[in-house]
């Protein structure tokens, strides 16, 4: 078993994971319920890649997240830092007093659990008093009802917890004392990194880490989700920095997440110039303690083609970082999936890779490139639909901001995962693997650019709607994911309560597509940083940062670029 820890660092990064550990909670459901689809219940996912097995101090056996968050403290809403499986023991208060003053005790009320957290509760209750109790003494009166709590979560999700289904390992969440998640300025990468290094943060996460990593048999890598908005990626690069040290042949696959409602505040020259710059040295940094980063985050995502079919609002963190969520659940489908023998009954999945192949196969070519493009099509089209096999391809949209479009790389290389595709308008007739594999043969075939590699994943599982899934799809989108002829009269939006499960497609690319973005984050650090009379120079300083060092970063995106376009080194002499 190769086994993969997860780590989280800042808010949106733990909206992101909230929503992906909720996918895999649901295929777990979805396994073991007799009523679910047959896709459902032979999905051929190890998803003891993910999870772990334990015990709690009563002997009752526990699967949890292989998982580490970092995040504000303050940040968990009404769930305990220690998660809700292990009850911890409250310390003794000590009886010898040496104040003889008078004493006030000052508390906060803990939060009030929402709708979808209080019936997660009572189902769990249930489940426990169901041995005891006849079954007719349960009265269906109390009971909360679903269109109530997908309401609830629409209108009023503040913390990430407030819709996580999944019980976590006390080890998992960690708070950072001290920087509080409403009052705290804590916006660039200096601020992160200091933050890490004092009050003993950095041995403590890294403690977190490496419980979960020294159980592991053979760890296939680390995946790791960062904030990059803020002081969070400063956070990353610190932690980054000793997991290189610690585990250097442990390889580190990166999201570089960010919120697209950072970018609906209206900001002055001074902000941007530092929001600019924080960008550039954040990105340069990352870059270089990962084997493959993934940068995601459109400026405005309900305004791009990947939700062309989806109701998203920018300004709603737990709408956007589901779609990303998403992709990366998608993305990740071929680091867990089962060896079929060819005695199995049915195949069910197929291009298993492991995320050393992975990295291999994208950042281990002759150009050496590790930063990568990802598409989306979220829903896929049918496989019937008329000139399918261009629709396939046409279909996948960028979440990767600002890329190039139709460009022709010819030393191009992308791996494509594929799952739950369907063969029917209906939706009820998925495809088998190999016409999924024929019809992405055929779209290449048909294709004007086509890469110089390519890998294919398939798995006939689609991606299933857990409850607290937002409201984002379409009217366009029926109940099984497939893409309609005529919209559904009624609401704009639909969810979890009318769209059951979706069929995904995701593709990696190491591709010059990715030039305008580097491109950006150079031109950005020589013009606002290194250049004489920089305007952000003083900034920088201000950061901690010294001129060595500055044009340093300033090299590392430099030689990415390079790495993809050649000639830039001579143009820029």
């Amino acid at each position: 078993m190769r086994e993969i820890v997860t780590v989280q660092v800042g808010n949106y990064a733990n909206f992101i994971g909230s929503h992906f550990w909720n996918f895999q909670d649901e295929l777990l459901g979805l396994a073991e319920s007799p009523e679910s689809d047959q896709v459902f219940r032979n999905h051929g996912l190890d998803m003891d890649v993910l999870y772990r097995t334990g015990e709690t101090q009563q002997g009752v056996l526990t699967y949890t997240p292989r998982m580490v968050s970092v995040n504000f403290q303050g940040s968990l809403g009404s769930l305990s830092s220690h998660g809700s499986l292990y009850n911890q023991i409250p310390a003794k208060s000590l009886d010898v007093m040496t104040w003889k003053g008078r004493v006030a005790t000052h508390a906060s009320e803990p939060l009030r659990r929402n709708l979808f957290l209080q019936s997660l509760s009572e189902e769990e209750q249930e489940s426990m008093d169901k041995a005891a109790l006849d079954s007719r003494n349960y009265s269906s009166q109390g009971e909360i009802q679903d269109k109530d709590i997908v309401e609830c979560l629409e209108n009023d999700v503040q913390y990430w917890t407030d819709f996580s289904k999944v019980h976590y390992h006390p080890q998992s969440l960690y708070e950072l004392s001290g920087l509080w998640v409403e009052i705290q300025d804590f916006d660039n990468y200096a601020l992160g990194k200091d933050a890490f290094c004092g009050h003993q943060h950095g041995e403590e996460i890294d403690d977190r880490l490496r419980f979960f990593i020294e159980e592991c048999d053979h760890i296939q890598g680390i995946q790791c989700v960062v904030d990059d908005s803020g002081g969070f990626s400063g956070v990353a690069a610190a932690f980054l920095e000793n997991i290189a040290d610690e585990y250097p042949n442990v390889p580190v696959l990166l999201y570089n997440a960010r919120n697209p409602s950072l970018n609906m505040d209206s900001k002055g020259r001074k902000q941007a110039i530092s929001r600019n710059l924080h960008n550039a040295v954040s990105f340069s940094r990352l870059s270089e303690l990962c084997k493959l980063i993934i940068p995601v985050g459109l400026p405005s995502l309900s305004g791009s083609r990947a939700s062309q079919f989806l109701c998203i609002k920018d300004e709603k963190p737990y709408h956007s970082s589901a779609v990303y969520a998403s992709a990366m659940h998608s993305f990740s489908l071929p680091f867990r999936m089962k060896q079929s023998g060819p005695s199995a009954e049915s195949i069910c999945t197929s291009g298993a890779l492991d995320m050393y192949g992975i990295v291999q196969m994208l950042a281990g070519q002759m150009r050496q490139n590790m930063v990568t493009v990802l598409d989306v099509a979220m829903p896929a089209p049918s496989l019937s639909v008329n000139q399918a096999q261009l629709s396939l391809l046409r279909s996948l949209q960028p979440l990767t901001p600002d890329v190039a479009e139709d460009v022709e790389d010819l030393h191009a290389v992308e791996t494509m995962n594929i799952h739950g595709a369907v063969t029917s308008v209906s939706g009820n007739q998925r495809a088998s693997i190999y016409e999924v594999k024929d019809a992405v043969q055929a779209a290449y075939d048909s294709s004007m650019t086509i890469p110089k590699f390519s890998h294919l994943s398939v798995a006939t599982c689609p991606l299933p709607i857990p409850l607290p899934f937002p409201s984002i799809f379409g009217n366009m989108v029926g109940q099984h994911g497939e893409l309609l002829e005529t919209p559904i009269s009624g609401s704009s939006s639909r969810g979890s309560l009318e769209v059951q499960s979706i069929p995904m497609v995701t593709r990696l690319r190491s591709s010059t597509a990715v030039l305008p973005f580097l491109e950006s984050k150079l031109g950005n650090l020589r013009k606002l940083g290194i250049d004489r009379g920089a305007l952000g120079a003083s900034l920088l300083q201000s950061w901690g940062f010294g001129k060595d060092e500055v044009e340093d970063m300033g090299e590392t995106l430099s030689k990415l670029v390079v790495t993809l376009k050649p000639q830039y080194s001579s143009d820029s002499d």
